[in-house]
């Protein structure tokens, strides 16, 4: 197999294909909850995020139905489920994200909450540049590095919950406890799933080069 994968047929591409227009759409879903975050009161944006969570659950059945009944495919069958079932957990909970606010009338941005909106963005995108590059990979080390930066981005939304989380239990409001804390663990989670796309990335380069 070499270094590449570019032993890769195109028939066998066309997964490949979707699994990327999948990462895309958690790009997108983590940009217009950035967008949200900048002004809560857009419910444009939350309808946007809920439209683009259910374009990803066609295409996550997509892959799904197409390595089911595809006899050989382009990397381990199970290494592909696990990437598209684990970006589409990162475009569910951007959905939970802008559920929430409409749930809970949030009109105001919670303290910290753009700042991790802001590094959700960078992870998912970190997660469509390693999945666009699984057909052909042709500098192991750099994809390696990829892997690697979600983590350290996932780190800084670690610091920024828990700032966040500290603050919060200063005031005397449960119900405003409850309602923030909900949404920095959603969106804490939804950053944690990016790290877990981009581990089951590495363990396929590792493995295939």
């Amino acid at each position: 197999m070499g270094q590449w994968f570019s032993w890769v047929k195109s028939n066998e591409k066309e997964l490949l294909v979707i699994l990327d227009g999948l990462a895309k759409k958690a790009v997108e879903a983590s940009e217009s909850v950035y967008e949200l975050l900048q002004d809560p009161t857009n419910v444009e944006k939350i309808k946007d995020v809920s439209r683009i969570e259910t374009e990803a659950d066609v295409l996550t059945r997509d892959i799904f139905s197409e390595l089911n009944r595809t006899f050989i495919t382009p990397l381990d069958r199970e290494d592909m489920q696990r990437v598209a079932s684990k970006i589409d957990d990162i475009i569910d909970f951007m959905d939970g994200i802008g559920a929430r606010f409409l749930s809970y009338k949030i009109t105001e941005s919670p303290p910290h909450a753009l700042e991790m909106a802001e590094e959700l963005v960078k992870a998912t995108k970190e997660v469509e540049y390693m999945v666009s590059k699984l057909s052909n990979v042709k500098n192991p080390k750099s994809m390696i590095e990829h892997c690697r930066n979600t983590s350290v981005i996932e780190h800084k939304i670690d610091d920024l919950y828990r700032t966040a989380i500290t603050e919060l239990f200063e005031s005397n409001d449960a119900i405003h406890i409850i309602k923030l804390k909900d949404i920095y663990e959603t969106m804490e989670t939804a950053s944690d799933r990016c790290v877990d796309v981009a581990d089951v990335i590495e363990d396929i380069v590792l493995k295939y080069t």
